[in-house]
């Protein structure tokens, strides 16, 4: 069936960028094919080979002309809200919403199922609110189970499974830039202890701290064993993972592959083909190799070139007056401790694969070269603050770390029963507030519906500053509502 469509494609292949222009942002290279007319349901026969689209990238990089980088978003936005069908491999019968390929027991009975998925149609089912790519309302709730990822029984029971907001994904190739920056300085910094104490025959401490965020310690023996019980904030390997409510998902790329299977039962080539599963129809719908490489980077691209959020503009002088009070008021509280209002990038060049992918993604040794999107060749980007070094502020209002946010005084947000890949489950990834204003409901539940209620929320690490904001005045707490609603995702 795949061998199929690959003759199709080739037979009809034209330069990515062009057609994809000349076809209204939609790629209609197999209109020859029944399966590919216009009008067809199906969603996956459009997108050009990998190769085509590093091609087309390359050359425009060259000139520094973003129309190849805003095509391949544009067909990935196509994909993003795709409603996937069953002849090209929506649902996954036999196989569950496991990370790890993993057979069921027995077929599934339905195509969606609530809680272990899947549960959506489309990525846009979810990610909508206040547009494509955005955050989700409480009945666009995910359930994460953890401790029971392979269970093929739908409930919403805490003891099995974590339930979750949806996130926005505005801002999310500056996240990962971010991130991969921040990971090669601490692991730099921690080879340098380790190069020092072989050298010196002496143990050495290395504070881990990088773009003014601290995590922690580490320190390095002579004998080359290094000591991470100090380390604070992120996992022992030094690598940060800024995607997910509790952060554990290193790239775009990685949350992409896993929400395909789990919430669609589209399964990617690159984690459930035969490379590592012996089949090219892991989940055994008759449908092979259902989501290839090229589909994957092509929802990256739409993903990482989503406009960060901003500031409201044309805010009544009376909210204007109070918004530029709150953004006083919320650094002098504490609050920017752990929501930074801006954090400093160096490089724009976003390659995928990139440097941190793992088994079962597609990995930098898996391609000859990876595809770069040169993000500063995009209007929005352009129009962000830079600071004395040249570097791109971030306005992300976060840290990328991992804090304890609720405690035995206030337990609010540490109502989960489970805890995710070795995170405790009332440790929570800093949110990115840049989108706040408009993408309520609250918390990592979805259940509180206002800025005041879950400032009150706050407890364990940011206890104090929680103490700092009730003890305001009734004015100034509006004063910080008047700032936080200014920050939202464009429209």
């Amino acid at each position: 069936m795949r061998g199929r469509h690959k003759q199709e494609q080739g037979a009809a292949r034209q330069p990515f960028a062009a057609v994809l222009a000349a076809a209204g942002a939609l790629w209609l290279g197999l209109a020859a094919s029944a399966e590919a007319q216009s009008w067809s349901e199906r969603n996956v026969d459009h997108t050009p080979p990998l190769e085509e689209i590093r091609t087309s990238l390359d050359e425009a990089r060259k000139t520094g002309d973003p129309a190849a980088l805003e095509a391949l978003a544009e067909e990935g936005r196509r994909l993003f809200e795709a409603r996937f069908i069953r002849e090209e491999g929506a649902g996954r019968p036999m196989a569950t919403q496991a990370i790890v390929p993993t057979k069921r027991k027995r077929a599934v009975e339905n195509s969606f199922n609530r809680m272990p998925g899947p549960d959506a149609a489309a990525c846009s089912g979810c990610h909508h609110q206040p547009v494509i790519g955005g955050a989700g309302d409480f009945t666009a709730n995910v359930f994460v189970s953890e401790g029971f990822e392979s269970a093929d029984f739908d409930t919403s029971d805490p003891q099995f499974s974590n339930e979750r907001g949806t996130n926005i994904l505005q801002g999310s190739g500056l996240i990962e830039l971010l991130a991969r920056e921040m990971t090669a300085e601490l692991k730099a910094q921690r080879a340098e202890a380790v190069r020092k104490a072989r050298a010196d025959k002496v143990p050495v401490t290395a504070q881990l701290e990088t773009k003014g965020v601290s995590f922690g310690k580490v320190t390095a023996h002579p004998d080359g064993t290094i000591d991470v019980s100090a380390i604070d904030g992120i996992d022992p390997d030094l690598v940060l993972r800024p995607f997910s409510q509790k952060g554990v998902f290193a790239s775009l790329r990685q949350f992409t592959v896993n929400a395909l299977n789990v919430h669609h039962g589209m399964q990617a080539q690159e984690r459930f083909g035969s490379m590592w599963t012996g089949t090219a129809d892991f989940d055994m719908d008759d449908v092979t190799d259902e989501i290839r490489p090229e589909h994957v980077s092509a929802l990256v691209a739409f993903q990482a070139t989503l406009p960060a959020p901003g500031r409201k503009q044309d805010l009544p002088d009376d909210w204007k007056a109070a918004a530029a009070r709150g953004e006083d008021l919320f650094a002098a509280t504490g609050c920017t401790a752990c929501h930074r209002p801006s954090l400093p990038l160096d490089s724009l060049a976003f390659e995928d694969p990139g440097p941190v992918e793992g088994a079962g993604t597609l990995r930098r040794q898996d391609v000859e070269t990876p595809l770069v999107l040169d993000l500063s060749t995009l209007a929005w980007v352009k129009a962000l603050p830079r600071d004395e070094k040249g570097r791109v502020l971030v306005p992300l209002y976060g840290d990328l770390k991992r804090h304890q946010i609720s405690g035995q005084r206030n337990n609010r947000l540490g109502n989960e029963l489970l805890g995710q890949r070795f995170v405790e489950r009332d440790v929570f990834i800093t949110a990115e507030l840049w989108g706040v204003g408009n993408t309520a409901p609250y918390g990592h539940r979805n259940d509180i519906t206002t800025l005041h209620e879950v400032i009150m929320a706050h407890g364990g690490a940011a206890e104090d500053t929680q103490k700092a904001y009730a003890a305001l005045s009734e004015e100034d707490r509006q004063a910080v509502i008047a700032f936080l609603r200014s920050l939202e995702v464009g429209k």
